[in-house]
C-alpha cells in the first residue's frame, strides 16, 4: 500500500498499543513515520519492523517536559524537514489520584495529567500549525482521544485523565475551526474499551475485564489495529470535510 507515500506522519507514544499499531499501519501505507517513544525503545522499534531504513526513524522525548517536546519537533524537522500529518497519541492514565484518595496524590496526578495529556501535545500542535502556516502546506492533526470526554469514566481515579481528554479535545476542534480556510485538518479519534495494557489497568479498577467486556454489545474491546486503519484514512487528505468531527469507535457501546 502507498495511499501515503510522500508524507512524514509524526506520531507519539509509539512504543505502544495504539501508538505502536498506528506507526506500523502508517509504514505499511507508504509514509515516512517518526516514531516517537518515552522510555520504551524496544517496543517502538518492533512497531517499526519491516520498515526500510529511510523509512521510519525513532525520537526520544519526554513528554513531562517542554524542552524535550519543543526539541522533539525540532529532531522531527531535522529528520524528514518536513512533518505532513501529527498523530497525538501519548497519554497516561493513572489509576488513583481520585476524590477519595489523599490530596497530595490528587495533586500530583493531575499535574501530570495535564502536562502530558494537555500541555505536550497542545505545544506539538501549535509547532506543527505555525510551521503549515509558515510554509503555506496543508497538513493534519489526529489527536486519539477517548469516550471518557463525552461520557465520563467509570474509573474513579481516572477522573483527571478524562478531564485532560476533553480538554485536548476541544484543543483540537478549535485548529480545526480557525485553520480550514488554510487547509490545516484536525480529527478526534474517540475510541471505547482498546486492547491495551492502559486499559487492562483501568477494568481491574472497575470489576475485572469480564464485567467491562460484558457491557460490551459485541463482546470484544477495540484492536488498536482498527484504529490504526482509521487514522491512516484521514491522513491521507480524502476526507477534508470530517475536519473537526470526532469519530468514535466503540463497537455500539456508546452511541450519541
Amino acid at each position: 500500500m502507498t495511499q501515503l507515500a510522500g508524507k512524514t506522519v509524526l506520531v507519539t507514544g509509539a512504543s505502544k498499543g495504539i501508538g505502536a499499531a498506528t506507526a506500523a499501519a502508517m509504514v505499511k501505507a507508504g509514509a515516512t513515520v517518526l516514531a516517537h517513544y518515552g522510555s520504551d525503545q524496544d517496543g517502538a522499534m518492533a512497531a517499526l519492523d519491516g520498515a526500510a531504513q529511510d523509512q521510519a526513524h525513532l525520537i526520544q522525548a519526554d513528554l513531562s517536559e517542554m524542552a524535550q517536546v519543543d526539541a522533539l519537533w525540532q529532531q522531527a524537522l531535522a529528520v524528514s524537514g518536513k512533518v505532513d500529518v501529527l498523530v497525538n497519541n501519548a497519554g497516561i492514565m493513572r489509576q488513583s489520584g481520585g476524590i477519595t484518595d489523599p490530596i497530595e496524590e490528587w495533586e500530583q496526578v493531575w499535574d501530570e495529567a495535564l502536562t502530558v495529556n494537555v500541555q505536550a501535545p497542545a505545544r506539538l500542535m501549535r509547532q506543527a500549525v505555525r510551521s503549515w502556516l509558515e510554509s503555506g502546506r496543508a497538513g493534519a492533526v489526529i489527536g486519539i482521544g477517548s469516550w471518557v470526554t463525552t461520557r465520563g469514566s467509570s474509573n474513579p481515579g481516572a477522573i483527571a485523565y478524562a478531564a485532560s481528554k476533553a480538554a485536548i479535545a476541544a484543543a483540537t476542534k478549535t485548529v480545526a475551526r480557525a485553520y480550514a480556510a488554510q487547509g490545516i485538518l484536525a480529527y478526534v479519534i474517540a475510541p471505547g474499551v482498546v486492547r491495551t495494557q492502559m486499559s487492562e489497568n483501568s477494568a481491574a479498577r472497575t470489576g475485572g475485564e469480564a464485567a467491562v467486556t460484558a457491557t460490551l454489545p459485541m463482546g470484544e474491546w477495540v484492536p488498536p489495529a482498527e484504529i490504526a486503519d482509521l487514522a491512516v484514512y484521514l491522513a491521507g487528505g480524502t476526507a477534508r470535510h470530517l475536519t473537526g468531527s470526532t469519530i468514535d469507535i466503540n463497537g455500539a457501546a456508546y452511541i450519541r
